[in-house]
């Protein structure tokens, strides 16, 4: 009943050429009174009627006028009553308005803008005084932070917190859904600021101080398959220098986490060198990082001098135990990135297990090293004149120390990252040898300098215009390893190629891993590529 004595002296007011909206912070007391609407009807064009809104200056407004089919100009008036703002110029239909008060009881002018005038509703979703502009409380992702937030505010210490996470471990897994969890990484007593180096966001997350207290922690939402490698920066010199050098910076201080034991791998020589590792109880199995072979391959090196390169390498090559050069069912893996598949992901020691398993047939491996960071950049990413190198004066000599030529269908061409892209470029131009892909993470965000925009995702764009190739596929890419802003990132990027391929009807096996660009989770995908191409179940016979 309130209500609607109110909407009649609206309306009485407004028949008067001004319509005072007579209340004030009791508005907020109830949704019912958040919804008054103020009804009216304007005779023809050009008749106008003023609204004041009562709410004192700096009161945040935010409104609805509905005119239905007539048009209407919506204006807020300044302190001397003059236009000082436009709201809607000759609009019609729901027409959405927000403001902050310039005076006390501001008002707003409805103009009709058609000949047989207007007739509108006008409604206040939140009328919010300035007293009351306070932000809502800070809710947290994990109730553990949260409950530390309670009782730092009830004036308790941190200590019973840090017992918990003692006991607990770090990062904490708390559960969320049925398949994703809040992990939430954790620092104690930093002085100046903290970041995350390999954060499920695909960025170098900043940490939270918790109120004034010695918690910092930054929580993510992720799959309860999660499998990732990251370290801790702490106290990251700031200093002033352009973007890229202030977030390189990081690496000055990144090290393990000192509050998850949980470390990889077990003989760096330092916490610098070292990552902390996650792996959620659903993470998937990696297969043949289980186990120590009986029998066991054996490794060699050759250097390989390519004047038309300019340089040389070493290429390391692998011969499974027992190698026969006339099997029929010999598998050729040439690899990119030779130092870190033979350390970092301990390729031989996978395949020692796997092959003894029966899981795989007899897997030998050309390890291509990079003979420096600034030659990786160089010959990997889409450059012709290294994939015929490759093609044309390496794998003879390869070939030639495994004694046997390996047929195009049982060699393959992997790597990550950089190494994605080159093996799959380098098959598409020479798959007359490269009858396999296998690319983890590959770069398929890459385009050459000077692309144009339309074409920047390179290589999608290049194979939907090229005719199939005799080539197999198994693809992979990390869910947290999305772009950022408008610019497409290895996920996106990855899913747009799968398509593509699938649509020139090639044959590819995709997957996706809860993970980031991350030799942890390569390691597993490595061998799960292996499997899905040339596994005893799946292989080309």
């Amino acid at each position: 009943m309130k209500n609607a004595v109110r909407v009649r002296i609206f309306e009485f007011l407004m028949g008067m050429g001004l319509m005072t909206l007579a209340f004030s912070g009791a508005l907020h007391a109830g949704p019912d009174e958040k919804q008054l609407s103020v009804h009216g009807q304007l005779a023809s064009r050009g008749e106008a009627t003023d609204i004041a809104v009562r709410i004192g200056s700096g009161g945040y407004v935010a409104g609805l006028v509905d005119s239905d089919h007539d048009p209407v100009t919506v204006e807020l008036l300044g302190a001397d009553e003059k236009v000082m703002r436009e709201l809607a110029r000759n609009a019609s239909g729901q027409i959405r308005f927000f403001f902050v008060a310039p005076t006390d009881h501001p008002k707003v002018r409805i103009t009709a803008e058609s000949t047989s005038g207007a007739a509108f509703t006008m409604t206040f979703d939140h009328l919010v005084e300035r007293k009351d502009q306070i932000p809502p409380a800070r809710q947290y992702q994990s109730p553990t932070i949260a409950n530390a937030a309670k009782a730092i505010a009830a004036g308790a210490g941190t200590d019973a917190f840090w017992a918990l996470v003692s006991q607990q471990g770090a990062p904490l897994v708390e559960p969320r859904t049925d398949s994703n969890v809040v992990l939430t990484f954790l620092a104690r007593g930093l002085e100046r600021n903290g970041r995350i180096l390999g954060a499920p966001s695909n960025d170098h997350e900043f940490l939270e101080r918790l109120g004034d207290s010695d918690i910092w922690f930054k929580s993510f939402v992720v799959p309860d398959s999660t499998r990732l490698s990251y370290k801790i920066a702490r106290d990251i010199p700031e200093f002033d220098a352009d973007a890229r050098a202030r977030r390189v910076a990081i690496l000055a201080t990144a090290q393990a986490d000192p509050l998850n034991p949980n470390v990889w791998p077990d003989d760096a020589p330092d916490i610098y060198n070292q990552k902390s590792v996650i792996e959620l109880d659903h993470a998937p199995e990696q297969p043949g990082m289980a186990g120590n072979a009986s029998n066991k391959g054996t490794l060699w090196d050759f250097e390989f001098d390519s004047p038309v390169l300019g340089n040389k390498r070493t290429i390391t090559l692998y011969r499974p135990y027992g190698f026969d050069p006339g099997n029929e069912k010999n598998v050729l893996l040439v690899l990119f990135d030779s130092r870190e598949y033979r350390e970092t992901v301990p390729t031989p020691a996978i395949l020692d297990n796997l092959i003894e398993q029966g899981v795989l047939p007899p897997v030998s491996v050309a390890f291509i090293a990079n003979p420096d960071g600034d030659a990786r950049g160089r010959e990997l990413p889409g450059n012709p004149v290294f994939a015929d190198v490759l093609a044309n004066d390496l794998m003879p000599v390869v070939f030639e120390r495994f004694g046997t030529n390996f047929a195009s269908n049982r060699i393959v061409i992997g790597g990550s990252s950089y190494g994605g892209l080159a093996s799959m470029t380098i098959a598409m131009r020479h798959p007359e040898l490269f009858g396999n892909v296998l690319s983890m993470s590959g770069s398929f965000w890459w385009s050459p300098d000077g692309t144009p925009a339309d074409q920047n995702e390179y290589v999608s764009y290049h194979l939907a215009r090229t005719d199939k190739r005799p080539v197999r596929i198994f693809m992979m890419a990390g869910l947290f390893e999305t772009g950022r802003g408008d610019v497409a990132g290895i996920l996106e990027s990855n899913r747009h190629l799968r398509d593509v391929l699938l649509a020139k009807e090639y044959d590819v096996t995709y997957r996706e891993y809860a993970g980031g660009h991350d030799y942890l989770v390569w390691r597993g995908a490595l061998a799960d590529g292996l499997i899905a191409l040339f596994g005893q179940a799946h292989g080309p016979s």
